[in-house]
């Protein structure tokens, strides 16, 4: 079995870690802030010095951190993931980010030698801690093929999307269609409510019908009962709606709708519900 470091362990990376040393995988983890590796090492895991560290004595390094930005410095500098990458060695950036900044990551990581792969993910808290995620996968393909055990046990779908930039392109697709879902479905509620109408009901009608679907269900019983316990970060529902606007405008197709979701999401990181879920956005609609 391959030796795997995991780098960044936020709300989705932990809990995907800890699946994989629970599942006997050998696991390195390594995170900017080390107070959290504690758990993670607790269960059997080692603890990773930097990055570079991570990817030099480990067959595959897998990463999860916020946003592009992030991504890049984790694998650029004398510390970074592609100073300690060897030739055979594989990168797996599970990150969600636009296509080109997936394609500078793979550069950067082929010119050293390794092996890259995109894996964005679709799936919140929960589903990442029960191993249930959908694995967005592009890039090497042998790579695909050598961590595909580790994928079936963070998910329950990992399908190959083909070249890199596809499986970005794809996570953004879906986010953008999540986040304008949200929002409207924000704005029924509001609008149902102010009506006179009980919130419950709605939510049981909707239920009923055509428009059944986990997230109505279970965003509108946090609306309900205004608990907005991060799952999914307000923030970053953001930033995936400014990059698949802008991936929007790239590709000359017209996206109205995403961006006026954008926009609300937005006001609600003005508003100061940046760190609360993503259900949160229902505050500044209502």
């Amino acid at each position: 079995m391959a030796s795997i470091g995991f780098l960044g362990l936020g709300i989705m990376g932990k809990a995907m870690a800890a699946n994989l040393v629970k599942a006997g995988f050998d696991v390195t983890v390594w995170n900017r802030n080390s107070a959290k590796c504690a758990e993670l090492v607790a269960l059997g895991a080692r603890q990773g010095t930097t990055p570079k560290d991570v990817a030099a004595s480990c067959d595959i390094t897998f990463a999860m951190v916020s946003d592009p930005e992030a991504a890049l410095a984790l694998c650029q500098g004398p510390n970074g993931v592609m100073a300690g990458m060897g030739a055979g060695r594989g990168y797996v950036d599970m990150s969600t980010v636009d296509d080109n900044t997936s394609k500078t990551i793979a550069g950067l990581i082929t010119q050293v030698g390794g092996r890259f792969l995109e894996a964005p993910v679709s799936g919140t808290k929960k589903p990442a801690e029960d191993g249930t995620l959908i694995i967005l996968a592009a890039g090497d393909q042998s790579l695909y093929d050598d961590v595909k055990p580790a994928f079936e046990v963070m998910g329950k779908m990992s399908p190959y999307l083909g070249d890199v930039g596809q499986g970005a392109n794809m996570k953004l697709v879906v986010n953008m269609m999540m986040g304008g879902m949200l929002s409207i479905f924000s704005e029924g509620m509001s609008l149902g409510q102010k009506a006179g109408l009980d919130g419950q009901q709605i939510l049981d009608i909707v239920d009923a019908g055509a428009m059944a679907n986990p997230m109505f269900k279970g965003k509108g019983a946090m609306l309900l009962n205004e608990n907005y316990t991060t799952s999914f970060p307000l923030k970053h529902m953001q930033k995936d709606l400014r990059l698949a606007v802008a991936l929007g405008d790239q590709l000359e197709q017209p996206l109205p709708t995403a961006a006026i979701a954008n926009e609300a999401f937005k006001q609600a990181i003005k508003a100061g519900f940046a760190e609360e879920d993503i259900a949160a956005v229902y505050k500044v609609i209502k």
